[in-house]
């Protein structure tokens, strides 16, 4: 495991609840208190293993693709938090070791690991709500100072020369962008046809804090993507696939799906899988993974745009108020996902 601290807990819970597994190492440069495991100041300092071995990587987010590709380099299967690289070009350096490789590289969207997603296609496939318009994606969060102030790097877009690109959209919110993407059937390179995107900032920060984007994949399909980390209230985040007849709504942080239509109200939990136990599962059984890296190369041309976007723009003090809370941002959020529209198009603080 490489990065213990910080979301690297919920990695080790995840090991201890594993059969047949063992945590062999720990890398991280604030030291480690797990008992009986070797802690090691680097990745390229752990001896080879014996057997089979698979490298959780839970660092700053611009240290992921280099990370990566040390662990494959050691003959590794890796299990690698998002987003998979901070760059479009690091993203296919990283592709191409672990196509030489012949290793797995599971990315961290939790969200695909939830039998939600595919029931949400089914549905769509069906004809349940008609002809799709459009998917419209909606969160609102509270994140405060110590948030932007907890490392080095919270809120950069760059440090020390390296793209960072540490804002809403690409770490807090990146399991909506990914999900909307996978809901679509839209995961790879070269199926995301255009995207328009609005970065905005509250905070004192460098990344965005409030954005939108509005991109149309190759299928035709027009995703729209309004997140905020000063709402006033905070809400489970929402993908909401709009179509001539109804609604299909994915609450991906709970695996709830709601159906709407003139005739139904349904509402369904359904179950998830962890990535780790699905890694651990195709390393003893070869078999598709439920977030290979090859499936989140859309996402990474998202990513991509929002790298290559203007700097974000301030919003106007005048529009922000007591906790960072951004007047009305709730409201245009919420409307942006149900009218397909850019932030731009809902608010005049833009």
């Amino acid at each position: 495991m490489v990065g213990l601290h910080g979301y690297g807990r919920s990695h080790l819970r995840a090991v201890r609840a594993l059969d047949g597994v063992r945590l062999g190492a720990v890398c991280d440069p604030r030291g480690s208190d797990v008992d009986g495991v070797p802690a090691y100041p680097a990745l390229a300092d752990v001896p080879a293993p014996s057997g089979d071995r698979v490298t959780i990587i839970s660092t700053p987010l611009h240290t992921h693709a280099d990370l990566a590709s040390t662990a494959l380099a050691q003959g590794s299967h890796v299990l690698l938090e998002k987003p998979p690289a901070t760059s479009l070009a690091e993203f296919e350096r990283l592709c191409a070791a672990v196509r030489a490789s012949g290793l797995l590289c599971q990315v961290g969207f939790q969200s695909l690991g939830s039998a939600a997603v595919p029931a949400v296609r089914a549905l769509v496939a069906s004809g349940a709500i008609g002809t799709v318009r459009g998917i419209g994606v909606a969160g609102t969060w509270q994140r405060g100072r110590d948030y932007f102030t907890r490392s080095p790097w919270a809120g950069k877009r760059r440090l020390d020369g390296v793209d960072v690109v540490d804002g809403a959209l690409t770490n807090p919110f990146a399991h909506a962008v990914a999900t909307a993407l996978a809901i679509d059937g839209s995961t790879r390179r070269g199926q995301v046809a255009d995207v328009e995107v609005e970065l905005f900032r509250a905070n004192p920060i460098e990344s965005d804090d409030t954005s939108a984007l509005r991109l149309r994949t190759s299928r035709g399909t027009v995703i729209v993507v309004a997140v905020t980390l000063c709402a006033k209230t905070v809400r489970s985040p929402q993908i909401t696939v709009h179509g001539s007849e109804g609604t299909i709504t994915l609450f991906y942080k709970e695996d709830r799906v709601r159906l709407r239509t003139a005739d139904d109200d349904v509402t369904t939990t359904y179950p998830t899988t962890g990535l780790l136990a699905d890694l651990v599962a195709r390393v003893r059984e070869p078999g598709p993974l439920l977030s290979p890296l090859a499936e989140t190369g859309a996402f990474m041309e998202v990513l991509e745009a929002v790298r290559l976007a203007p700097e974000p723009r301030p919003v106007p003090a005048a529009a922000v108020g007591d906790r960072m809370v951004i007047d009305g941002v709730d409201d245009a959020v919420l409307r942006c996902s149900a009218e397909l529209a850019l932030l731009s198009e809902v608010v005049r603080w833009t």
